[in-house]
C-alpha cells in the first residue's frame, strides 16, 4: 500500500506538469513569449521554494549533496528548453509524442543502472504507453507533413534530459530534506534559463504588465508541485515507474486543454487518453494481484 500511496504522489506531479501546456497557451494569446513565460515559471517557482525552505527546513546540506544536486537541476531546464524549441519547429503533436519518448527510456536507464532486464508488467505497460501516446498526440492528423530535423532533434534531447531528470531524482541525495532538495535542484535550473533567456522582464514593464499571473500559476504548476513530488515518490517507486506514472502528463495536457483552451479533441485522441491511462493502471493491478499471490502463498506454506 505504501507503494501505491508513493505512486499517487507522482501521478500528482506529474498531472501538475500537464496543466502546464494550456497556461502556456493562454499566455501566448495574451501577448507574452516563451522565454518570458519560461522565466517567470521558474523565478517564481524558486521564490516559492525558497519561502518553504525558509519556513519549514533548516537542515544544512553537505557540499557534495549541493553541487550534485545543483547537476540533476540543470536536467529539469534543459527539457523545458529542449521541449519548447521542438513546438517552435513542429506540429505540437509530433513534439509531444517525441517528448514521451522518455517512457521508455527511463526504463532503459533503469535496467542498465540497476542490471536487470524491465519486468514483463513495464514493458506491457512501454507498449500500451506508446500505442496511447501517438493517438493522443493527433500524430495521424499531421501525417504527411514536412518535419524539421532540428525540432525531432530538440524534441528527443527533451526525452532524453526529462528521464535523466526522473533517474536522478529518486537516486541523487535521497538523504537530503525534501524541501532542501527541491530547492538546490531548481536553484541551479532558474540560473540556467536565465542565462539563457535574460530576465528584461523583471525590469522592462512586462511582470507588471500581466506576466507575473501566469508566471505565479507556472511557478505552483510547473516547479514547486511536481519538482517537490518527483523528490517523495521517484525514490520510493523507482526510476521505471516514475516514468511510466509520469505518461499520465498527456492525457491531463489533453483534458486541461478542453477545459481551459476549449480545444476540440477527436475520438482517435480519447483512445490514445484511454490507453494511456491503461498503460499506467493495468502494470499497477498486476502487480498488486502478484503481491497478494505471494501473501497467499507464504500464509499457506506457514499453515502448513
Amino acid at each position: 500500500m505504501n507503494k501505491l500511496k508513493f505512486s499517487l504522489v507522482v501521478l500528482l506531479g506529474a498531472c501538475s506538469y500537464g496543466v502546464l501546456s494550456s497556461i502556456l497557451k493562454i499566455g501566448f494569446l495574451n501577448g507574452f513569449s516563451f522565454p518570458e513565460l519560461l522565466g517567470g515559471q521558474y523565478v517564481f517557482g524558486w521564490f516559492g521554494l525558497l519561502l518553504l525552505v525558509i519556513t519549514f527546513s533548516r537542515y544544512k546540506v553537505s557540499s557534495k549533496n549541493i553541487l550534485s544536486l545543483l547537476a540533476v537541476g540543470t536536467t529539469m531546464s534543459l527539457t523545458s528548453i529542449f521541449y519548447g524549441l521542438s513546438v517552435k519547429e513542429l506540429p505540437a503533436s509530433i513534439a509531444i509524442v517525441l517528448l514521451f519518448q522518455f517512457t521508455w527510456m527511463g526504463v532503459l536507464i533503469e535496467a542498465i543502472a540497476n542490471k536487470t532486464f524491465p519486468s514483463r508488467e513495464k514493458v506491457l505497460s512501454i507498449l500500451i504507453l506508446f500505442v496511447g501516446t501517438v493517438f493522443a498526440g493527433g500524430v495521424f492528423d499531421g501525417l504527411g507533413q514536412q518535419l524539421s530535423i532540428k525540432g525531432i532533434i530538440f524534441g528527443l534531447l527533451a526525452a532524453i534530459t526529462f528521464s535523466l531528470y526522473i533517474f536522478a531524482s529518486g537516486r541523487v541525495s535521497t538523504e537530503v530534506p525534501i524541501y532542501s532538495k527541491s530547492f538546490l535542484m531548481t536553484t541551479s535550473a532558474t540560473l540556467f534559463v536565465c542565462l539563457v533567456f535574460p530576465p528584461t522582464y523583471l525590469i522592462d514593464g512586462t511582470l507588471q504588465a500581466g506576466l507575473w499571473k501566469y508566471a505565479l500559476i507556472l511557478g505552483f504548476f510547473g516547479v514547486v508541485i511536481p519538482v517537490i513530488c518527483f523528490s517523495i515518490g521517484v525514490p520510493k517507486v523507482g526510476t521505471g515507474l516514475g516514468t511510466i506514472l509520469g505518461a499520465v502528463e498527456l492525457p491531463t495536457a489533453v483534458i486541461a486543454s478542453i477545459t481551459l483552451v476549449h480545444e476540440v479533441v477527436s475520438p482517435l485522441q480519447w483512445i490514445g487518453i484511454i490507453c494511456i491511462l491503461s498503460g499506467i493502471f493495468i502494470p499497477q493491478m498486476l502487480q498488486v494481484q502478484k503481491e497478494k499471490k505471494q501473501i497467499r502463498f507464504r500464509e499457506e506454506t506457514t499453515e502448513l
